[in-house]
């Protein structure tokens, strides 16, 4: 079983640093393979006022000076273009162990085929626009690669909603032979409204974890924060910290048999 969990944001080293020991400490507690996640840049903010990160550079640094800090941390980050891979491959080859492909760009051909390319883990988040079945189309893009998880992250339901579709879940966990990851922080956002910033209810996400887990989902990703109401992006969908360990204890309470590889 495993862990992706951390900022929405890479903030700073220290806060990220925080932000890994505490989620490296509760995942050993309970015997989850942890890895560590934030972005360089969210680059599809609602509006252009949105805050975007540090940069690319900056945090790769920041990866590799982490990894010195915490002894074998494993890394996820999600990557928009074909050249920041190849950047990351040939400037920063070792800061990250998991190239992940946003959700809105699922599809694009050439940017999977990079992250294939890179010899690296690919976590690819299933499109809110996509049904189940429409994975296959995708995994047929990651030929040759290391290794691939499909993460679901809710599914568009309208105008400004998401709906959790467990029958879709089960499909995914009976249909495909990869590892498959729930993101349950995600999962309870609410799009933007009229333009504004997205919303969110964080008091959903341990209801929809252990439903999740009884179904058999091993694998899973949140989104945590010390101070989430006060995060630069994604905060009212965001965990407390200080509330990751209890989110841990009900995903080990509920669990059911995996059926899905990993």
């Amino acid at each position: 079983m495993r862990i992706i969990a951390g900022p929405c944001q890479h903030e700073s080293l220290e806060q990220s640093l925080e932000i890994a020991r505490h989620c490296q400490e509760a995942c050993n507690k309970y015997g989850f393979d942890y890895y560590f996640k934030a972005s360089y840049d969210k680059a599809n903010r609602t509006s252009i006022d949105g805050e975007r990160g540090v940069g690319f550079e900056n945090t790769m640094l920041d990866f590799e000076d982490m990894k010195k800090e915490i002894p074998n941390l494993k890394i996820v980050t999600d990557f928009h273009s074909q050249w920041e891979v190849e950047a990351m491959m040939y400037d920063y080859p070792d800061a990250i162990d998991v190239v992940q492909i946003p959700a809105f760009l699922c599809r694009q051909t050439d940017l999977i085929r990079a992250a294939v390319g890179s010899g690296k883990i690919v976590n690819i988040k299933k499109g809110q626009f996509l049904a189940p079945w429409d994975v296959k189309g995708i995994l047929s893009k990651t030929k040759g690669a290391e290794e691939v998880w499909i993460t679901e992250r809710g599914t568009s339901f309208g105008y400004n909603n998401l709906v959790v579709d467990f029958s879709g879940m089960e499909y995914c966990l009976r249909s495909y032979s990869v590892p498959f990851v729930y993101d349950a922080t995600h999962s309870v956002q609410k799009p933007s409204i009229n333009g504004g910033s997205s919303g969110g209810d964080r008091t959903l996400v341990v209801p929809l974890l252990r439903a999740a887990t009884a179904l058999g989902v091993s694998n899973f990703f949140l989104e945590v924060h010390p101070d989430p109401d006060n995060a630069p992006s994604d905060g009212p969908n965001m965990l407390k910290l200080d509330d990751f360990d209890e989110a841990l204890y009900n995903i080990a309470q509920y669990h059911y048999d995996p059926r899905n590889t990993g």
